[in-house]
């Protein structure tokens, strides 16, 4: 079939007729050379599965599934397509041909279409971002016509849309870019019909597709669905990227940490394959380089849920930096097999010289795949990442939200997730890597845990409890923490909803990593005064009678946690404490700039008694506290009893900032005393909104949204990322906060937020010294 397809595009293109606008041409571009375009991916071999393969992305990945050798659409609603990751078409001063055979399998109310967008680009026109499109001119059939653009012709005779070949061909014409479509029978030589268009040559550059439904308004239950095979593309316009593929083994992630045991080291490694089927090889293989020579340390099994599989090897030897590829051998329908690696380095512990560490946070897929952050990030080369949350956002990459049953929304959650490796993949190759949840990764605007339970009514911003089904909350868990080291107490929840806070021992660094939300107590136990259970909006309000006994920020189980580890120096000098948000309210505005808040319950300022409990108990440690969650950069020191005489945090900047807010005390008359020498506005030391201590020494307010261009708007957002460099041997932390976009490593010191960088000391965070004064 789809040779004779090809023979009739070369046919097509040698007679170069006006039938087709074409001018007779005197010899074949390589497009139009003999050889057989090469069909894209291993459908017609593949076993039934959702993930399409490494050179697709399906948009969205719920809705689609290889069925019996091709790719089909589940869904009758509208722009369902598959994107082509390894070629785009960069080059309108060459040709190209594209062609793919399609089965209509249903239709409900009204056919939607079914064909090609062509020259899918967003903004920037990267081919990441252009997955995510709603551009591209349209090729296909649709109700009877031919469409091309905004041409249509009705067709000139029957075309069985159960089993048909759709052609493309484009070439540049004069200052025009040409394309033709072609719509024939599966075994027919002769097209049925033709529809040829002009455009500017810019139009035909990005990303190619295939779409069932090409009407974006088509809801559920209107539309048809298609099947999809034998895709085949080539010429001299395209530009083939293998590196672009995405799998089987989509990332990984991997940690080292000091067990301080009979373990010694461990190294934990996952790595993240696209949902498989049920005849599917279940396994990943990890291999080592050991003098020369590669060393199997055997198979783990995948997740079928998660699909990550997670490796624990004990007595690593840390002191040499090891490659390692993980390996996963796919099982084709024919018997044939294909053998992918993810390769990588597990880095010597970086003992005896100052840690640096990348802190990130918050990433609205506006600025997706946030490049100016993730470039940086390999420039700076961090011994060790840190992802506090909100790892995706419930509008991410579009196509709505899945909330129940556990199954499909757990695929809709994996495809957000994946556009996180997507974009940092390269980053976490070959440097551990801590990451948490937050409320976003579970499908909630906030979240107040209380110890696992199911939330029973209200919305996901302002009640207690767990929206999703625990099933689903659990493959958050494990897709983004099952590497970290091991728990400290690995005991679930209530809903058998499991944790992840603990502990780690790297560089000389020890480090706390905790779940602030997971346990916290929900805003229905009080009243605000306000329209929002967790929002308090009048200035006046006396928020101390929100402080009702028994209240819960960590919970019991992470308080005593951290009193042990803030005991425990086995291994390590210097401490630092990871959690999503910040123990103080350090923002007066949400949302719009004039939209004033007294005070946030989402913040780790609320309950005040609990929030002073644990400022006290991790005073003993004097850890830096690293943080993200506000979309707001910020620099401040906790007071418990008195002013400044707890832990510094630092809040890290979104690396692409959503939903705004700002610290403006000075505009609102707020009491300050000691403002920092450096002058800045809205710096000192302050009593929030829950009247709890907070010396606030540095704030990246942004501005308000204004920027079209992605990246200027991130960067104009205020969005970025951190970086510290962690001293044990002079006892010290030096932070930076760059912005978005940015050169991090010209030396500009416009690079950085105002009152950035900073060198504070470990005393400090115990409150026995203030050398920033």
């Amino acid at each position: 079939m789809q040779s004779l397809t090809r023979r009739m595009a070369l046919k097509l293109f040698a007679l170069g007729t006006t039938f087709f606008g074409f001018k007779k041409t005197t010899a074949l571009t390589a497009a139009e050379s003999e050889n057989a375009a090469p069909v894209i991916g291993r459908w017609k071999k593949t076993n039934d599965r959702v993930w399409l393969g490494e050179e697709f992305w399906a948009n969205p990945m719920e809705d689609w599934r290889i069925i019996d050798g091709a790719a089909e659409c589940l869904s009758t609603g509208g722009s369902r397509n598959i994107q082509l990751l390894t070629h785009q078409l960069t080059n309108p001063k060459a040709s190209f041909t594209m062609s793919v055979h399609v089965s209509q399998v249903e239709v409900k109310q009204q056919d939607g279409g079914v064909g090609f967008r062509i020259g899918v680009k967003s903004d920037i026109n990267e081919y990441r971002s252009n997955c995510f499109a709603k551009s591209g001119i349209k090729a296909g059939v649709v109700n009877g016509k031919l469409i091309l653009g905004n041409k249509e012709q009705k067709l000139k005779q029957p075309v069985d849309l159960k089993d048909c070949v759709l052609t493309v061909i484009g070439k540049p014409e004069g200052e025009k870019y040409s394309l033709t479509l072609m719509v024939s029978g599966s075994e027919s030589d002769k097209p049925l019909d033709t529809i040829s268009h002009t455009f500017p040559p810019q139009a035909v550059l990005g990303n190619v597709a295939v779409v069932s439904n090409f009407d974006p308004r088509f809801k559920r239950m209107i539309g048809a669905r298609y099947r999809f095979s034998d895709w085949s593309v080539s010429g001299d316009a395209f530009t083939v990227s293998p590196e672009h593929e995405f799998g089987p083994i989509l990332w990984s992630m991997y940690s080292l940490s000091d067990s301080r045991g009979k373990d010694g080291f461990v190294m934990k490694i996952s790595a993240l394959t696209g949902p498989l089927g049920e005849k599917d090889n279940k396994d990943v293989e990890l291999q080592i380089e050991q003098d020369g020579k590669w060393k199997s340390l055997g198979t783990a099994p995948l997740d079928t849920d998660a699909w990550t599989a997670t490796f624990r090897i004990a007595n690593w030897n840390e002191k040499e930096a090891t490659p390692f590829k993980l390996i996963y051998k796919e099982q084709h329908t024919d018997g044939s097999e294909s053998v992918a690696e993810r390769t990588g380095i597990i880095r010597a512990n970086p003992t005896g010289r100052p840690l640096k560490l990348g802190a990130l946070t918050c990433q609205k897929d506006y600025g997706f795949p946030y490049e100016p952050v993730a470039n940086n990030l390999l420039k700076v080369d961090p011994d060790l990442l840190y992802f506090s949350g909100d790892q995706l956002y419930e509008d991410h990459g579009g196509f709505g939200l899945i909330r129940d049953p556990a199954e499909p929304a757990i695929l809709n959650y994996l495809r957000k997730y994946y556009m996180h490796g997507m974009a940092f993949g390269e980053a976490m190759r070959d440097r551990p890597t801590i990451c948490i949840p937050d409320d976003h990764d579970v499908f909630q605007g906030n979240i107040w845990g209380e110890n696992g339970k199911k939330m029973v009514e209200g919305t996901t911003s302002s009640n207690g409890g767990y929206r999703e089904p625990a099933r689903m909350v659990n493959v958050v868990h494990k897709t983004c923490a099952g590497h970290h080291p091991d728990y400290y107490d690995p005991t679930p929840c209530l809903q058998n909803i499991s944790v992840y806070y603990g502990d780690m021992v790297y560089g000389d660094v020890g480090f706390a990593i905790l779940g602030d939300r997971q346990f916290k107590s929900g805003p229905e136990h009080v009243d605000t005064g306000s329209g929002r259970a967790d929002h308090v909006t009048d200035p006046n309000f006396d928020t101390s009678k929100l402080d009702k006994p028994g209240l819960e920020l960590l919970g019991d189980r992470q308080e005593k946690f951290l009193a042990h580890w803030c005991d425990d120096w086995r291994g390590h000098t210097i401490k630092v404490l990871f959690s999503q948000t910040v123990f103080a309210g350090v923002a007066t505005h949400h949302g719009g700039y004039d939209g004033y808040l007294k005070a946030d319950l989402d913040c780790g300022s609320w309950p005040q008694t609990a929030r002073n409990r644990a400022v006290r108990i991790i005073r003993k440690g004097m850890p830096l506290h690293i943080n993200g969650d506000q979309h707001l950069t910020t620099l401040s020191q906790y007071g418990a009893d008195e002013q400044r005489d707890s832990c510094w945090s630092f809040c890290t900047p979104a690396i692409s900032a959503g939903y705004p807010r700002w610290w403006r005390p000075d505009e609102l008359g707020m009491q300050h005393e000691n403002r920092p020498k450096h002058g800045l506005p809205n710096t000192g030391e302050y009593v929030d909104g829950f009247g709890n201590k907070v010396y606030v020494y540095a704030v990246g307010n942004p501005e308000p949204a204004s920027e079209k261009n992605r990246y200027d708007l991130a960067h104009q957002k205020g969005s970025g990322f951190g970086l510290v460099l962690i001293d044990p041997k002079e006892k010290t932390y030096t932070l930076h906060s760059y912005r978005f976009l940015v050169d991090a490593t010209d030396g500009k010191a416009s690079n950085e937020f105002p009152g950035w960088p900073v060198t504070i000391h470990q005393k400090e965070n115990g409150g026995e010294i203030k050398l920033i004064n």
